[in-house]
């Protein structure tokens, strides 16, 4: 099947989950289950995806946005983590996803005289060579002066000098659904907005879903000789759909950010502190600067996790105790909460299973990956593929994604080595260009032709710029979005980005994506309805003290959306009828 995951393609992939028998099918379209679907299809497995909302809806689009090894990891003397996820940071650099995987320069900033600098330096040296030396520019040891050269908005007081040191970044939930794509590319069946509510069992074993299209509410069973579960911090969940406690189980911790305008803070460079938890990041983020992250536990509502006024406090009072103009929440543009799904064994070796993955079998014909970072997604996907593969009854190929390119990926360096000639011939200025690269790759050529065929889609979206119209097109014919939030959300990240989470543009997006998802001014109007309750509820969250408030706001906002989504299909099926 081809990568275009627009209207045509969803249909064609609902006649193949209801007419064919898998190989594997994989349930949540996280970083790994995406990740999984790749692997499992580029083996030349017949394989199936499924969302239950849409790809990266959960915590792999509320991440820290970093490709990375985990510095203080390095402290706990976990060293085989660490080495694993650098050597994946490099191959995300340098051939997965240059397109979608940048350097990012840091600051650490020291408080103590040598024997911080000898302490810190240490682990800095370290981290730069153990698991892809040169696979960015070596750290420095950098003086007082010379630090606040590069951060003035630090207060003097608060550093003796700093290192300076490498990581990198990625657009987490852009990343996601590339990978979704470039499964697509490889045979694999994805659909998002498909849920699997029921397992299929036969003689105690798995041997498929059953699953509910959420866009039709058609409900039917899915066949597959291997189920993988993918879900993240629905992982207990799946095990009590399959009777079973599981050999782990997951708890929840929430970590929130916040976005400030890139200008608020005057830094060349990110900013890494330590906190009396764990450490908080400010990262660099186009024109915004992400501040974070908390880590506190979670028993709410799973979809959405909400931030309180408690967590915006606590971000802004560690970071403005560096700061010499403190921030205010009057400075905030964005704020997003996401769930980390942190492993607890049923054995006594809880605390490295928190970091590390693991898969598991709890019944015969279903295969369990959980825990893990983003950052080392394609090991977690390769070793629950490498479990669930055996047994097949026939000889399955290794695993083959450390050297395949995501989409995007191939042919990404020469345009961007021609990106002032590729923008004087599509119209545009070079720094919009250069901003379609790093988010397309090479796929920019797809839009640029849009815009060549409608030269009305090369003007910024109302309400919603730089991003262009092109974009919100593209989103729906080829990246898969069904509704406002997928696009402003996930597709674009309007929602983190603009002071009104793209309440404005809502109605603009709406518009250019009903002829190509099918909907009447009805369902459009319902459709920006929707999406400016949840915006409104998430405002509304982040002025609630706690936990409990927060999540009462934002869980009415879900039912409204839901009750106005399904009010405007019956409206328009009566239409229709």
């Amino acid at each position: 099947m081809p990568a275009r995951l627009d209207t045509a393609y969803r249909d064609l992939a609902l006649d193949t989950l209801l007419t064919s028998q898998l190989d594997v099918l994989v349930i949540g379209g996280g970083v790994v289950g995406t990740g999984a679907a790749l692997d499992a299809a580029s083996r030349g497995l017949s394989v199936a995806l499924i969302e239950a909302r849409d790809w990266a809806a959960g915590t792999s689009s509320r991440s820290s946005k970093l490709i990375h090894g985990g510095l203080r990891y390095l402290e706990q003397l976990d060293f085989g983590l660490v080495r694993e996820a650098l050597r994946e940071r490099a191959r995300l650099l340098h051939r997965l996803a240059p397109h979608l995987v940048r350097p990012v320069p840091f600051l650490y900033p020291l408080r103590h005289r040598a024997w911080e600098r000898a302490y810190v330096g240490a682990g800095v040296l370290l981290y730069d060579t153990i698991g892809g030396a040169r696979a960015l520019p070596p750290h420095r040891h950098l003086s007082r002066r010379r630090a606040l050269d590069l951060a003035p908005s630090l207060r003097a007081d608060a550093l003796t000098g700093a290192i300076r040191y490498y990581d990198a970044q990625v657009d987490d939930a852009r990343f996601t659904m590339m990978l979704a794509r470039t499964a697509a590319q490889h045979g694999a069946t994805v659909l998002n907005r498909m849920a699997a509510t029921k397992l299929a069992v036969d003689a105690g074993r798995v041997v498929g879903a059953e699953v509910r299209d959420d866009q039709s509410g058609q409900e039917f069973t899915v066949r597959a000789r291997r189920v993988i579960s993918a879900t993240g911090v629905w992982t207990d969940e799946l095990h009590r759909l399959a009777g079973t406690e599981g050999q782990f189980q997951v708890s929840m911790s929430k970590g929130v950010h916040v976005l400030v305008p890139r200008e608020r803070i005057d830094l060349a460079t990110g900013l890494i502190m330590r906190t009396e938890k764990s450490v908080l990041f400010v990262i660099p983020w186009d024109e915004h600067w992400i501040i974070g992250t908390t880590d506190t536990p979670w028993s709410h509502e799973r979809a959405n996790p909400a931030a309180s006024r408690a967590d915006v406090e606590y971000i802004l009072g560690r970071v403005n105790a560096v700061l010499r103009d403190p921030l205010t929440p009057a400075d905030l543009v964005g704020v997003y909460a996401g769930l980390r799904p942190l492993l607890a064994g049923r054995s006594s070796d809880t605390a490295r299973l928190s970091r590390e993955h693991a898969v598991s079998e709890p019944v015969p014909g279903l295969f369990v990956v959980a825990g893990g970072k983003f950052t080392t997604y394609r090991v977690m996907a390769a070793d629950v593929v490498d479990a669930a593969a055996s047994g097949l009854g026939r000889e399955v190929a290794p695993s083959l994604t450390h050297r395949l390119p995501i989409l995007g990926a191939v042919g990404f360096h020469e345009l961007w080595s021609n990106r002032i000639a590729l923008a004087r011939r599509a119209g545009l200025r070079v720094p919009a260009v250069e901003r379609l690269l790093r988010r397309y790759g090479s796929l920019t050529t797809d839009l640029l032709g849009m815009i060549d065929s409608d030269p009305g889609l090369a003007d910024p979206v109302d309400g919603a710029a730089p991003y262009l119209r092109a974009e919100i097109v593209y989103a729906v014919t080829h990246e898969g979005a069904l509704h406002i939030d997928d696009v402003l959300a996930r597709r674009t990240r309007v929602a983190i980005e603009l002071p009104d989470r793209g309440e404005r543009a809502a109605a603009v997006v709406g518009d250019l994506a009903a002829s190509h998802l099918g909907w009447d001014a009805q369902t459009a109007a319902a459709e920006t309805t929707a999406y400016r309750a949840q915006v409104r509820a998430e405002l509304a969250a982040e002025h609630a003290v706690d936990d409990e408030a927060a999540n009462a706001a934002r869980s009415t906002a879900d039912q409204t959306c839901s009750e106005t989504r399904t009010a405007a299909v019956s409206g328009s099926s009566a239409l229709n009828t």
